[in-house]
């Protein structure tokens, strides 16, 4: 039984560090320092132990959060009195300007052809501000305009109309927008993940395909056949949802509250040199390695402190 436990351990420290690396590359270039990050682990381990760890018709205590993080109680303690300065997480909403995006890709009241339409900011029923009122509730059209001219998803033609430039909410111009996604789409995914790991049913859809040994050359033609499939797999999810969602669609009915979803990512990775590997497994019917993987080891060059090889 030790055995089991030192190997399962081993197993949780490795993947720990493969999921730190990644961020910590991300940190570093936004400028988040060790201590910062540590700081904010704390909050984050002490918010975990209080809101999901309770004993059920117990009140959380201190000395319980300590004792499940690790941390002293002063720590602890402290952490709970820094709550309300900025440290606290609230449930991130869905993104106001991501739905009339949304809606103007599938709303037919709002296209020309089988395409979204160029929008006037004001006029007709098919206005921009007729599309955020359907889609956005009651926020101001100005403000959702703004927010996505900022971000590069929305364009003024010469003639003073709105055209859509992306078939989605995707910041490109806005740092901060494209932090606020890596809050939103990051926690979900490895809540998926660790669904499945506690082999919860029904269990959530989790899947990748990926190769190792592909040229560079084959690089734009994956991009852009990934990106169409994936968009219209997309589309016609966001489609299904709306029809289903009560906010979307006042007609549904049913009890409970429910967010679902699906989401798709891209993986890229230069490996620096090719490896000749015996050891790797079999490959599935597909030909696509079903486990394993080019790894931290593959795809990096053994260099002694002077960085040579």
């Amino acid at each position: 039984m030790d055995g089991a436990v030192s190997q399962l351990s081993a197993a949780l420290n490795q993947a720990v560090l493969r999921v730190l690396r990644a961020l910590v590359k991300m940190l570093v270039r936004q400028g988040l320092a060790f201590p910062a990050f540590v700081e904010l682990a704390k909050h984050a381990y002490v918010d975990v132990a209080l809101n999901e760890f309770a004993i059920p018709g117990r009140k959380p205590t201190v000395s319980r959060a300590a004792l499940l993080t690790g941390l002293t109680r002063k720590d602890v303690q402290r952490v709970v009195d820094d709550a309300g300065a900025g440290f606290d997480e609230t449930v991130l909403q869905e993104n106001r300007a991501a739905r009339v995006v949304a809606g103007w890709l599938r709303d037919r009241d709002f296209h020309s052809g089988d395409e979204p339409a160029a929008l006037l900011l004001y006029g007709d029923d098919a206005s921009f501000s007729t599309l955020v009122r359907r889609y956005s509730g009651d926020m101001p059209p100005r403000a959702v305009l703004d927010e996505l001219i900022r971000v590069g998803t929305v364009q003024r033609d010469d003639e003073g109309r709105l055209r859509l430039q992306t078939r989605g909410y995707i910041p490109r111009a806005s740092d901060t927008a494209k932090l606020d996604i890596l809050a939103a789409d990051v926690p979900y995914l490895i809540s998926a993940i660790d669904h499945n790991l506690q082999g919860l049913e029904p269990s959530r859809f989790q899947r990748k395909v990926m190769y190792d040994n592909l040229p560079v050359e084959v690089m734009h033609e994956f991009r852009a056949l990934s990106a169409r499939l994936s968009q219209e797999v997309i589309e016609r999810l966001d489609a299904w949802l709306a029809d289903h969602d009560r906010d979307a669609n006042p007609a549904v009915t049913g009890q409970g509250r429910m967010r679902a979803g699906l989401g798709i990512f891209a993986i890229e990775e230069e490996l620096l040199f090719p490896i000749e590997d015996e050891t790797q497994p079999p490959a599935d019917e597909t030909g696509a390695r079903t486990s394993g993987g080019p790894g931290l080891a593959r795809g990096r060059l053994s260099v002694d402190r002077r960085g040579r090889r």
